[in-house]
């Protein structure tokens, strides 16, 4: 296992739930506060939800690339203190009360915004930051040119998923790619400029964490948006018909979380195209992504095992199976390539043997979480305190989870009394209580999410899994957090020996 430290705590929280001016959370001075909130608190970790952008549903896991940054999270004012956008660009933002980001106001914004910085920029820029855009453009080249020609023809052709472009759009004929690279240059060059900015802003905040203690825990999903870059400039390495459809799709069959599973709808891998490759697209994303965080975890681990096959004709997941993934091989060749891999398995779900067994033989921490820990369910009874290992990263609760607060109050009553024997609480405190076990634990990292940490209900839930709409939109105030949590949460990992070294 490649653990953080011998024992580390940190705090899970997605960017775009921080406060800020400007519509949502971003790279900019609330991000460094936060970083400094975390150092305050003791904590060594900082936890949030993929970088990548957003897409169906404002879901950071349905994203237009596996390898593009998320440039509505771009620190806005920073462009503005470059000079490369005047005063009155930021002066109106999208009304809203703070506690959560209108995507529908805010993206068109923002947007707009980065298309008055990047005119800024071209005006006047200095040379030195032509130089370094022209420098990133070209050690990026290989993802970078298939997504700035990706994201300015999808916005020729709004709403219209890339199966439907032109035919020789969609298929990539090298005449039509040369004819729209030219039509469309002016806007190829605003999205390459978004990424350049993202990535710049991005290090410096990672120096930022750095400097203070603080690391940063990423996540990557296992599948991918089918109206992506990627699955637009390389479908043989994914399971499509010639017209670029997908016949299968993925999710995961019915659980707790859901009586009909979860139809994500991601196209599948080709994994023996990927193998015959030698799994290089796989490693080229791992590689980008640890040159941007200093963990990841990957999200539906257990689909490398093996993963839930949909008929894309079904309206729901019931109906599916089970298809062997690349298991170990995809690892090693991931290795070989990049060394260690600091990689969290989410191992959530329904798990077999098997899929532990691939997870023990990588040697990779798997994740427990104590809202599934209690009643008679003996498959859940991993999720115990007292059962786990070192080599577990233990959670009150997930982005994917109610807060803990919000699971108390919809829990049944001998799910109350079990927690409350196991824990030697009242229940007055859940949330704190959850966190207590997992600091205590003899788990090798323990996160939990800020809403735990504030002690609020379940109206603050981040993602309710299995719902389209109303996800991914929450944010905090900075009056929501007071003294005597960063105090609370310093004492405990003090006490349960999971403070960063000096």
């Amino acid at each position: 296992m490649t653990q953080p430290t011998p024992r580390a705590s940190g705090v899970l929280l997605h960017l775009t739930s921080l406060p800020g001016p400007h519509g949502s959370g971003d790279l900019g001075p609330d991000a460094r506060h936060f970083i400094d909130w975390l150092q305050a608190a003791g904590q060594g970790w900082w936890q949030f939800l993929p970088l990548n952008g957003v897409g169906l549903g404002h879901s950071p896991y349905m994203s237009p690339s596996a390898f593009a940054g998320n440039v509505l999270l771009i620190d806005l004012a920073e462009l503005q203190q470059r000079g490369w956008l005047p005063a009155e660009a930021l002066a109106q933002p999208p009304a809203g009360d703070g506690r959560w980001v209108d995507y529908e106001a805010v993206a068109p914004w923002r947007m707009a915004a980065l298309a008055q910085a990047h005119a800024g920029f071209l005006a006047q820029g200095k040379a030195a930051d032509q130089a370094a855009l022209a420098g990133f453009c070209s050690q990026h080249a290989p993802w970078l040119g298939n997504y700035t020609l990706f994201m300015a023809l999808s916005e020729r052709q709004p709403g219209r998923d890339w199966m439907d472009w032109p035919t020789p759009l969609a298929r990539r004929e090298g005449a039509a790619l040369a004819q729209a690279r030219a039509e469309l240059a002016p806007r190829i060059a605003f999205w390459a400029f978004c990424q350049w900015t993202f990535f710049r802003q991005w290090q410096a905040l990672r120096d930022y964490a750095h400097q203070r203690g603080v690391k940063l825990l990423g996540d990557v999903p296992i599948f991918i948006a089918q109206h992506s870059a990627e699955v637009w400039a390389r479908p043989d390495l994914f399971e499509l018909r010639p017209d670029g459809r997908p016949d299968v799709v993925a999710g995961v069959p019915p659980d707790g979380f859901s009586a009909e599973g979860q139809r994500w709808g991601n196209p599948l891998y080709r994994w023996g195209a990927h193998a015959a490759e030698g799994y290089a697209w796989w490693t080229a994303r791992m590689r980008l992504t640890l040159s941007l965080v200093d963990q990841v975890r990957i999200d539906h681990f257990r689909g490398f095992e093996s993963y839930w096959e949909i008929p894309a004709s079904e309206p729901t997941a019931i109906h599916g199976r089970w298809v062997p993934g690349p298991g170990a091989a995809l690892f090693e060749a991931m290795g070989s390539a990049l060394g260690p891999l600091p990689v969290i398995a989410e191992d959530l779900g329904v798990i077999t043997p098997e899929v532990t067994a691939l997870r023990r033989q990588l040697g990779l921490p798997g994740m427990r979480v104590l809202q599934f820990a209690w009643g008679e369910d003996q498959q859940e009874a991993h999720h115990q305190p007292h059962r786990f290992e070192p080599d577990t990263v233990a959670y009150p609760g997930t982005h994917d989870n109610d807060t803990s607060l919000g699971w108390w109050a919809s829990a049944p009553e001998p799910i109350r009394r079990h927690v409350c024997d196991y824990l030697a609480c009242d229940g007055s405190d859940v949330g704190w209580s959850f966190i207590r076990a997992a600091w205590a634990s003899v788990a090798g990292l323990a996160i939990c999410p800020l809403q735990d940490v504030l002690r609020l209900d379940g109206s603050h839930r981040m993602n309710q899994p299995g719902t389209p709409q109303g996800n991914w939109a929450w944010r905090f105030r900075w009056s929501d957090v007071q003294p005597e949590h960063a105090a609370l949460l310093h004492r405990l990992t003090q006490l349960y020996e999971r403070l960063p070294p000096a």
